[in-house]
């Protein structure tokens, strides 16, 4: 079973104009409807950092999570917002962006690689502590603009380091948009056997002429976790100015229905979240 993470928060995070409360929660609640299996719905982070997202927990509660069988996920850049997040039993999952390029990781979460390993085993104890799971985005998974280290077997020697933290989901992030299908299909042929204990997903930047390569090497390769964001909205502030568009979730939902694979949302809902989703973003 295909497993769709939909990220509105990822959408949403670097826009300029705020979106309104009411506006985020009403098409929340109807990505709710769809039946993803997770949200990435919002972050506690720094209002500075990322104003468009201080109003979180006020979203949070106006949620209808009565008839849904989507989880909801917050992301998380330190200690304190793992604590506050924590508190509110709703949110199930807490994502935390752990970067295999040192200048991303000083730029993304203010903390140096090794700072964050130790960051991420007391945030993994405060999950523990309320009964979340902890996400792990391996950000910069698939190399960097910045001249910083990197190949594959970087990129598995964190995760084998991570997992011993008890960590059982990892995603891998190409937060700028330079994966290839080479560099996917590796990563993913190389982990997911050797880790058959471990959810390792794939949060895959797009444009729209590489996107269907993009999934079909992931997909090829054993992964069954994509996030992706409505129209392809989206991308980190944090990582460059030209923004490389999330995956688009039409065209995740568009290949595995011609792949045959079950997808278990209701089409009808999703055909009405897209048309939403026209009117929150500006284009």
């Amino acid at each position: 079973m295909i497993q769709l993470v939909e990220c509105p928060r990822d959408a949403m995070q670097g826009l300029p104009d705020f979106i309104e409360t009411d506006t985020k929660a009403a098409y929340i609640n109807q990505l709710l409807r769809v039946g993803f299996h997770t949200l990435d719905f919002g972050s506690f982070v720094s209002p500075k950092a990322i104003p468009q997202m201080r109003d979180t927990a006020e979203v949070l509660s106006k949620l209808d999570l009565s008839n849904t069988p989507t989880k909801l996920l917050a992301i998380i850049a330190n200690e304190r917002g793992a604590e506050q997040a924590a508190q509110f039993s709703e949110i199930s999952y807490l994502g935390y962006p752990f970067s295999v390029s040192e200048t991303f990781q000083i730029r993304n979460t203010n903390a140096t690689i090794e700072e964050s390993v130790e960051r991420v085993q007391n945030i993994q104890n405060t999950c523990i502590k309320y009964g979340k799971d902890l996400v792990l985005y391996i950000s910069m998974g698939f190399g960097n603009p910045y001249g910083d280290p990197w190949n594959a077997e970087v990129v598995m020697e964190w995760v084998d380091k991570l997992a011993d933290l008890d960590i059982r989901i990892f995603s891998l992030s190409d937060t700028v948009g330079v994966s290839n299908p080479q560099s996917i299909s590796y990563l993913f042929k190389n982990l997911i056997p050797a880790y058959p204990h471990l959810e390792i997903g794939a949060h895959l930047h797009t444009q729209p002429h590489n996107w269907r390569e993009k999934i079909h090497a992931a997909s090829e390769n054993g992964c069954t976790r994509f996030d992706s964001a409505m129209k392809g909205f989206g991308g980190c502030p944090m990582a460059k100015d030209d923004l490389t568009g999330n995956m688009a979730t039409e065209n995740l939902v568009s290949y595995f229905t011609e792949t045959d694979e079950s997808l278990s949302i209701d089409f009808q809902q999703f055909i009405r979240a897209l048309s939403m989703a026209n009117d929150v973003f500006p284009h």
